[in-house]
């Protein structure tokens, strides 16, 4: 069994303590819903990736731009929760595997209609 990842750990818990400090601490108005759906951590920890999904698809860009200019408030109060040396540097990106699941899910559906209506001409 491979061992669980150093990396990996610390991604999970900054993933959970950047989503309570997105949602408690920063205080924009302009910041929609969104959710942290993942952080990735360099293995050397110096770059955290957080990737976030935002239900109203047209403020991501807006979103990010607000969760980048908020990077320092957000790193100073990981700096007060996580018992790290160096708190990674945080970089914010758009998820975009929801989307990518629900068209392949899309696609899929698609698939078993056209078959369906294929079966059901070749019979009778």
């Amino acid at each position: 069994m491979l061992p669980y990842k150093r990396s990996k750990r610390i991604g999970d818990l900054l993933r959970e303590e950047i989503a309570d400090i997105v949602m408690r601490r920063v205080k924009d108005p302009r910041l929609g819903f969104l959710t942290v759906t993942s952080v990735e951590v360099t293995d050397d920890l110096k770059i955290a990736r957080v990737y976030v999904s935002v239900l109203n698809k047209d403020e991501t860009r807006l979103t990010l731009d607000i969760l980048t200019s908020a990077k320092g408030f957000i790193r100073s109060e990981l700096r007060r929760r996580v018992r790290m040396k160096v708190i990674p540097e945080l970089e914010f990106h758009e998820d975009e595997s929801i989307e990518y699941g629900a068209r392949i899910d899309e696609l899929l559906e698609r698939i078993k209609r056209e078959d369906e209506g294929e079966g059901s001409r070749g019979t009778g």
